[in-house]
């Protein structure tokens, strides 16, 4: 067999191994906070899931058809440097948004970027010291005072609104984040010469006018007053000047919309990114019988998640309330996401790709899902995979939420899912004993239960560190998990569709569920929200062995593993009917040769 060049495979798989790394921690510093980022500009769960979803939906469609593309036009290398640039520079415009629901604390974001209390979600800034009353405006602590007739009285409901005059941002805040809520004001009375407040659902109109209606002063007063109405209207005005067309809805819709398109530009720029380097360096070293060894890749990229949403979140963690030029420190995760988004390009630019033209483009998705839908077994695995990616989009889109309701703060999100992470890496080493007590349908039971478990005990957090128990069983819900359909791929797929089927069950496990997800967390609640992905877990665990005993088992010969052993067995058999051949021609030579002697002594006799 003749190569036109020599080629080097443990350098390709070094390269292949450096670029995972690097590709999967930018994303780990950024993606898992993701969600956590969009509750402090105030979205709601079914706004954040409907986000989401999005974001994967765009995964699945687009990144088949680019990856397809680039091999089509040989583009490979160019479409993977072009999606690094662009993907870092679209998770930048993030940035830009205004963050209009959360002010961020001096007192308290050490912990986090908002307190722990579960109140902090709806954008109410609470006092230090632990109080849930809501903090009076100052125009309506003015307006009541003014209506007082003793003079002491009066002093000192001024003095004390003047105090609390700072309150008024904050509410306005969360009256522009949240309008589907009654606005949290406040009206303010003099009793025994303590001034009383008392909360109403009353608007910010009313208040004006009554402002205008029970002052008294000077009509220099009253002209003040009026031009700091408008200079605030203005103020707001301009805040969301720039959302053009969507100026009719209120601000927090508003919100939705500019995000979710950014977003899903966001995902059109990264989404070709895994596939093309993927099928580029797994054709190269095939050109080289060496594509059984590109497994050993994957790893790489779960030691580089680890070490990317493990050092973002010590890195956050240890950062001031604000960065340089008052940005929150929560920009760290894109900053971060972007400058090792830069450094993968050189690696990219050395990476080992090549182009089978030869290959059969028949190996896709939908010769896939054929090959899944021919097989019982196979679509048991495969309704196991889309029940566990459901569960999985509750998980990592609100768990930091549930971790932060109960005190977390950066340092313990990113070190639980760190411990998560490596504790799936570390699965391989437990395979074989596994092999050995579980069949891979079991395995699949138990790690598919396991999940379940997890869920479950998310829905009763209780302190920060509550969460990182049980990550540790992410060695089976991730790990075993899909050990178990790497071998049901092997069972279903004939030869050269191996990845093609791992791939429809990834695309299956996509979090898909983030819709149906957001809609249940804002509508029951995070706690019921894990629970309900629990309890489905479990019942179907509690049916998948009697499915599986009742499914016949149909096994393909994946000739492409027997070649080798084969090309073996034949030249042993030829050896061995060579030497069959050559011992039964020496005896025939000789019952010849004494035949002959046989019949020239009977001459001789004669």
């Amino acid at each position: 067999m003749k190569r036109s060049k020599q080629i080097d495979i443990q350098r390709a798989l070094a390269l292949a191994g450096a670029f995972n790394f690097l590709c999967s921690c930018a994303r780990a510093c950024l993606l898992p906070f993701l969600t956590l980022y969009f509750r402090q500009l105030g979205l709601t769960p079914a706004m954040t899931g409907i986000i989401m979803g999005t974001k994967h939906l765009v995964s699945l469609a687009w990144s088949p058809v680019a990856s397809l593309l680039s091999k089509h036009y040989n583009q490979r290398r160019t479409v993977i440097n072009v999606s690094l640039v662009c993907s870092a520079a679209a998770a930048l415009v993030l940035l830009l948004v205004p963050q209009a629901a959360v002010r961020p604390q001096a007192g308290s974001c050490n912990r986090s970027d908002l307190s722990g209390g579960p109140n902090q979600s709806l954008g109410v800034d609470l006092p230090v010291g632990g109080s849930s009353s809501v903090a009076p405006s100052a125009s309506s602590a003015r307006t009541q005072t003014k209506t007082n007739t003793t003079p002491a009285s009066q002093s000192a409901a001024t003095s004390t609104a003047e105090t609390l005059s700072g309150t008024k941002p904050a509410l306005n805040r969360h009256n522009q984040s949240h309008p589907q809520l009654p606005p949290l004001n406040a009206t303010a009375g003099v009793e025994d010469g303590v001034v009383m407040y008392h909360p109403t659902p009353s608007s910010a109109a009313p208040v004006r006018s009554k402002r205008s209606e029970f002052s008294s002063g000077s009509e220099e007063q009253l002209g003040e007053q009026k031009a700091a109405e408008e200079e605030e209207e203005e103020e707001e005005e301009r805040r969301f000047e720039f959302l053009g067309s969507l100026k009719a809805m209120d601000p927090q819709h508003q919100l939705f919309f500019l995000i979710l398109i950014i977003v899903s530009v966001w995902e059109c720029a990264s989404a070709p990114l895994e596939w093309t380097a993927d099928d580029g360096l797994y054709e190269y070293l095939d050109s080289a019988d060496a594509s059984d060894r590109y497994g050993s890749t994957g790893v790489w990229g779960l030691l580089g998640a680890a070490c990317g949403v493990g050092g973002a979140g010590l890195l956050v963690s240890r950062l001031s309330c604000l960065i340089a030029g008052g940005v929150p420190r929560s920009a760290a995760h894109f900053y971060c996401y972007a400058a090792l988004a830069a450094a993968a390009l050189p690696v990219a630019a050395h990476l080992p790709l090549h182009l089978n033209k030869k290959r059969d483009r028949a190996s896709g998705l939908l010769k896939a899902a054929r090959l899944v839908r021919g097989s019982p077994r196979a679509l048991l695995c495969a309704v196991t995979a889309l029940l566990v990616g459901v569960a999985r989009s509750a998980v990592d889109n609100f768990l930091l939420w549930q971790m932060q309701d109960h005190g977390s703060g950066e340092l313990h999100m990113g070190l639980s899912l760190a411990l998560a992470l490596l504790s799936q890496a570390a699965f391989p080493l437990l395979a074989y004993r596994v092999s050995k007590l579980l069949s891979p349908g079991r395995v699949l039971a138990v790690a598919a239960a396991s999940l379940g478990l997890q869920c479950f005990y998310y829905s009763f957090l209780w302190g920060p560190w509550a969460a990182a128990p049980a990550q540790v069983l992410s060695c089976f819900s991730g790990g075993a998990l899909w050990w178990a359909v790497g071998l049901q791929c092997e069972d279903v797929a004939t030869p050269g569709a191996e990845r093609s089927v791992r791939r429809f069950y990834g695309a299956l496990a996509l979090q898909l569920g983030s819709f149906a997800g957001g809609f249940v967390a804002q509508r029951f609640g995070l706690a019921w929200l894990f629970r309900g992905a629990a309890v489905a877990l479990v019942a179907w665990c509690a049916c998948l062995p009697l499915l599986q005993w009742k499914a016949p088992r149909q096994r393909r010969i994946n000739y492409s593993r027997l070649l080798a052993a084969d090309a073996s067995e034949a030249s042993d058999s030829e050896s061995e009917l060579e030497r069959d051949w050559l011992e039964k021609a020496m005896d025939d030579d000789r019952s010849r040769s004494n035949k002959n002697n046989n019949n020239y002594g009977r001459r001789v006799n004669h």
